[in-house]
């Protein structure tokens, strides 16, 4: 997460990716943009607004060392100023277009820039990004022509959101330059993340309690709702969440005392715990300091509604775990052969 408010732009240039998969070729720019005032106050906001949200960062990676991930290398010649602006820009542009092996890939316009007073934390440091443009948006342009106003269809880059997008700062820490990354086209999934910038998420607490919470509602989802039902994948739910919140600190162990009350429910998550690891290569460790920003983020994804046949839906509160357990009863009603619940409170809100 970083802050804009002091940023400027140093340099920026545009180029256009092809794709060599439909030997659409690439075209490139010999000189940074100038811009005019109108410009770069709109630019400025456009190209770093979306990483001011952005909770989790990534780290460079490489198989065998990261000093040669490509985009570490042209990043890293980008803040010393060893080479020229123009030039490496245009490596980079090439490797993008080296990761087109596939027709879903678009094609598009490229913006680099170096930017100086991004803060991140509680200090300044410079930042390369790399955008990528696929889609542009058709409007309307008026104009005057021989005392009368008329109108054309022009496309053009709208300047709410970038398709694709990574910032660069040009500082480390123990597992490397920190990197953001967005994708608001995810077509492809493997493009943008791991073929152009090779990036993953670094071993700290925001990736452990990320991977924690995944897991346990991964688990309600394909363990406890189907074998015990919704309310009992909801209780499970609001207490994890509550766990997460009430300690600075997870133990797995006593995650599984507090939140489970059947000793057969803890085998089942011990279970699917080893195989989840396995089948999505994550390592869920057994002692974690808690992130709330990863928990915020992951809180929003959580869905405590349970969903019925005869097109009813009981939405519950996840941030209140008591409540379910307290005002709603489950049971079965031998007459209509229909199960049903009984939601007890004092007033209608």
């Amino acid at each position: 997460m970083i802050k804009r408010q002091k940023a400027s732009i140093k340099s920026c240039i545009i180029h256009k990716v092809g794709n060599k998969f439909n030997d659409t070729k690439n075209a490139f720019s010999n000189a940074s943009v100038d811009f005019d005032e109108a410009t770069y106050n709109l630019m400025l906001p456009y190209l770093l607004k979306p990483f001011v949200s952005v909770a989790e960062s990534y780290r460079f990676h490489h198989h065998s060392d990261v000093g040669l991930n490509e985009i570490n290398t042209y990043s890293e010649q980008l803040f010393k100023d060893e080479a020229d602006f123009v030039d490496v820009s245009k490596h980079i542009v090439t490797h993008l277009f080296e990761q087109s092996n596939s027709a879903q890939i678009k094609t598009g316009d490229v913006l680099i820039c170096h930017f100086e007073n991004v803060q991140y934390e509680d200090y300044f440091t410079d930042a390369i990004g790399i955008y990528k443009i696929e889609n542009k948006t058709e409007f309307f342009q008026t104009y005057l022509e021989q005392n009368s106003y008329d109108i054309l269809v022009q496309k053009g880059i709208q300047a709410k959101k970038v398709d694709k997008g990574c910032l660069i700062l040009n500082t480390s820490d123990m597992e490397g330059k920190i990197v953001f990354s967005v994708d608001n086209n995810t077509y492809d999934t493997q493009y943008w993340i791991k073929s152009f910038l090779n990036i993953v998420y670094p071993d700290d607490s925001n990736q452990h309690t990320k991977n924690c919470i995944e897991l346990c509602r991964e688990f309600s989802k394909e363990v406890l709702q189907p074998n015990f039902g919704g309310q009992a994948q909801s209780n499970f739910l609001a207490n994890t969440v509550d766990f997460f919140k009430e300690n600075e600190i997870v133990n797995i162990e006593t995650f599984k005392e507090e939140v489970f009350d059947e000793e057969d429910q803890i085998q089942l998550f011990e279970d699917y715990k080893k195989t989840y690891e396995s089948e999505n290569k994550v390592l869920i460790r057994n002692q974690f300091d808690v992130s709330e920003i990863a928990l915020k983020k992951q809180k929003q994804k959580i869905k405590t509604e349970i969903k019925l046949d005869t097109n009813i839906q009981i939405k519950l509160d996840v941030d209140a775990p008591d409540a379910s357990a307290e005002y709603l009863e489950r049971g079965y009603d031998e007459e209509k052969k229909m199960h049903f619940y009984k939601v007890f409170f004092n007033a209608e809100a």
